[in-house]
């Protein structure tokens, strides 16, 4: 069984652990409340917890896909909510899936995917008896501000690699195997805002539903601070995403700038050789009645008016820039 956690709390204090098939009592005192932490159950380890915990069958059925978006949805009193995690590898965001049940006296997480343990979360919050006595929905805002908390590494090292390419690309243009490395981490960057925007509404339903069963109005305002990181993070891939579509452009008009460059260079040097090709073909005609044929200074005169014309040329398009 992949149980990460199971204990009992009461009235914020941990009392012991929950024994791997123990069943929840129906008469549960006021302050108690179970946690149940799984990591990547089968469908059968699944399905003997939502019996022990009375879980609905749909809750259960996406909480086994690990493919869901961000959610939020009731069940008589239980409350279901889907969040999702993020971990860099290399250059590819690769999303995890946390789902949690919320009833009057359990918290139930299903994490797929993720690295990251809420053990820190809990022993936290052990130290905090004052905060966990509020029960289960403030674990929830507790475990949703902590992977929330966890976008911000990824956005870092996003950021960190995009303003690097910014930087350099002012020096070297960029060759077509880093555009398209920028263009997928656009791709990689849009779809991660996209759970990050449901994310949002996720935290702010929690924030403003007075309908949702299970989560106590002083513990409602604690989801605002989610919502507020969410927000927080939302607006940095805005910013990341602005920032791989202006190294697309300034590489673009960049690369224009240098091939308008090289072609007036071109130009200026085919004009500077078309004159000693123009001089040398009119001498080259070999006509029999041709002035300077027979004059003893045509050959070093038609050197004069090549080198002085080439010269006269180069001077105009160096004083214009072109060269």
């Amino acid at each position: 069984m992949p149980i990460m956690a199971a204990r009992v709390y009461h009235a914020g204090k941990l009392v012991r652990d929950l024994g791997p098939d123990e069943a929840i009592p129906e008469d549960c005192d006021p302050g108690d409340f179970f946690w149940l932490g799984l990591y990547e159950p089968t469908p059968a380890e699944l399905a003997g917890i939502a019996r022990r915990f009375g879980l609905h069958p749909l809750a259960v059925e996406d909480a086994l896909k690990a493919n869901q978006l961000p959610k939020v949805e009731t069940y008589g009193d239980q409350l279901f909510v889907i969040s999702r995690t993020a971990n860099l590898d290399g250059d590819t965001i690769q999303p995890g899936e946390t789902a949690f049940f919320i009833g009057p006296h359990f918290f139930v997480s299903v994490r797929h995917g993720s690295a990251r343990t809420h053990t820190d979360v809990r022993a936290r919050l052990e130290t905090l008896p004052a905060k966990l006595a509020h029960g289960p929905d403030y674990v929830l805002y507790a475990v949703l501000d902590f992977i929330v908390d966890g976008y911000f590494p990824v956005i870092d090292a996003i950021e960190e690699r995009m303003l690097g390419v910014e930087d350099s690309v002012m020096d070297t243009p960029l060759d077509a195997s880093e555009i398209r490395h920028l263009y997928k981490q656009r791709h990689e960057i849009i779809r991660f805002q996209r759970l990050v925007g449901m994310m949002k509404e996720v935290a702010g339903r929690l924030t403003t539903d007075d309908d949702l069963p299970n989560i106590d109005a002083a513990v409602r305002p604690f989801y605002r601070d989610v919502w507020d990181h969410v927000q927080r993070a939302e607006y940095r891939l805005n910013g990341l995403r602005d920032i791989a579509a202006s190294v697309i452009e300034t590489n673009g008009m960049l690369e224009q700038q240098r091939q308008g460059v090289i072609t007036r260079q071109l130009a200026a040097w085919a004009a500077i050789l078309a004159v000693p090709t123009a001089i040398a073909g009119i001498y080259g005609m070999n006509f029999e009645f041709m002035p300077e044929l027979d004059w003893a200074f045509g050959y070093p005169f038609a050197l004069a008016l090549i080198f002085g014309g080439s010269g006269l040329v180069f001077w105009r398009f160096k004083h214009i820039g072109w060269l």
